[in-house]
């Protein structure tokens, strides 16, 4: 039968290591050209995405913390796991 050759699969030849070289200066100017503004709104959200983790950590333990040991053990939960619990539920796993 008939080999291809690199020419003749369509397929692209890797990137030269100076071709690799301009691609990553170029996401570094990418990101370097965010304004003062953008940069202020990105820690804003961030803040607030960390405040809204935060209740959540705080209302899951003072909802388990509640609870009796006997209800814990209903839901097959140790009172050892009420921070692990929390902290998932805030995280959202």
């Amino acid at each position: 039968m008939f080999a291809l050759t690199a020419t003749e699969t369509n397929e692209p030849d890797p990137p030269s290591e100076l071709e690799e070289m301009k691609m990553a200066h170029a996401t570094n100017i990418h990101l370097g050209q965010l304004s003062l503004a953008d940069r202020a709104a990105a820690l804003v959200a961030a803040i607030r995405e960390a405040v809204q983790r935060r209740r959540v950590y705080r209302q899951t333990l003072r909802e388990l913390g509640a609870l009796s040991t006997r209800e814990l053990n209903d839901l097959g939960i140790s009172r050892s796991m009420i921070t692990r619990i929390a902290l998932e539920a805030a995280q959202g796993k």
